[in-house]
């Protein structure tokens, strides 16, 4: 048996394949710009209840349904004053919207926040967009590890997960961003409840609001305080690395040796998301017994890279 078993190229054949599965009420493995997502039929109690219990997810914890456009999410919440203009800059893109649920909804209520509202995201990937317009279902998708682990940004890192227990991983490469998306609350005065790559100063220019950052527990996923975690330690605003550890280094440095490891060394906050999830993964899988990271700047998306990084020290 081959390794990766359940990795398959997302070919048309795959593709049908997928959707199949999906409408069986199985789990599959989808690729997005941001992380690479656990994937369900948002409509179905059953198909959702083995999200929970394959990611040993707590229920509290609410899960991003994903949808094909922004009529698609219209038709399932009710009417917002901000949705529009925000989808309108950012959408398909790495932003999340919390919005009111229509109580027609077929959605299921599992995925819910502690007030009953949605997380709906359109995503900006071909892999995804293709089997969302195809099975015209929206889509339930968690990142695709283990809850409180490191997410994943590779197939491999799913089937390091997981392995056999999803039934098929779509492998579209690398994830673009590497992390999480934003989330949004828009169901009354917006406030950010996730930092990621639309940041605090893009939403104000679209909006001319003064966006507040949330820390009410249970609204939005992300919020744990132990989250994104390695499984060794790690220790932040670092200049060293500890004894038997590693360094996860951004920028240049001086530093050489087998266990220095650079989020970028040419200053830049994209690269460096990029290369996050999958240093803390090789850092731990190469046997080092912790992590320390040098400063990352608290500015644009660093404030999101520092948020990451901060939990997964917890």
């Amino acid at each position: 048996m081959n390794y990766y078993s359940n990795i398959c190229r997302p070919t048309i054949k795959n593709l049908n394949k997928s959707i199949k599965l999906l409408k069986d009420g199985k789990l599959i493995a989808i690729p997005s710009e941001t992380v690479y997502g656990l994937a369900a039929i948002a409509v179905s109690n059953k198909a959702v209840n083995k999200i929970y219990k394959t990611k040993r997810r707590p229920y509290k914890n609410p899960i991003i349904v994903h949808f094909k456009d922004l009529k698609s999410i219209k038709s399932e919440t009710i009417e917002n004053q901000y949705l529009d203009k925000l989808y309108k800059f950012f959408s398909p893109g790495p932003i999340t919207y919390i919005l009111k649920l229509k109580k027609n909804s077929k959605i299921s209520k599992i995925l819910l926040n502690k007030n009953n509202h949605i997380a709906c995201r359109v995503p900006n990937n071909k892999v995804f967009l293709k089997i969302l317009k195809k099975i015209n279902i929206p889509i339930a998708a968690p990142s695709a590890n283990i809850s409180s682990k490191v997410s994943p940004t590779d197939a491999s890192h799913v089937f390091d997960e997981f392995k056999n227990k999803i039934s098929l991983i779509l492998d579209g490469g690398p994830s673009k961003l590497g992390i999480e998306s934003t989330v949004i609350d828009l169901t009354k005065k917006p406030k950010i409840l996730r930092e990621g790559f639309v940041t605090k100063e893009k939403l104000n220019k679209v909006l001319s609001l003064i966006i507040i950052n949330s820390n009410i527990l249970n609204l939005s996923p992300g919020q744990a305080s132990k989250h994104y975690n390695p499984g060794i330690p790690v220790f932040l605003n670092s200049k060293k690395p500890q004894k038997k550890g590693a360094l996860l280094v951004f920028g240049k440095s001086k530093f050489k040796g087998k266990n220095i490891f650079y989020l970028s060394k040419k200053n830049s906050l994209l690269e460096a998301s990029k290369n996050l999830y999958k240093l803390l993964r090789k850092i731990k899988n190469d046997g080092y017994k912790s992590i320390s990271v040098t400063p990352i700047p608290y500015k644009d998306i660093g404030v999101a890279l520092n948020d990451r990084l901060k939990r997964s020290a917890k």
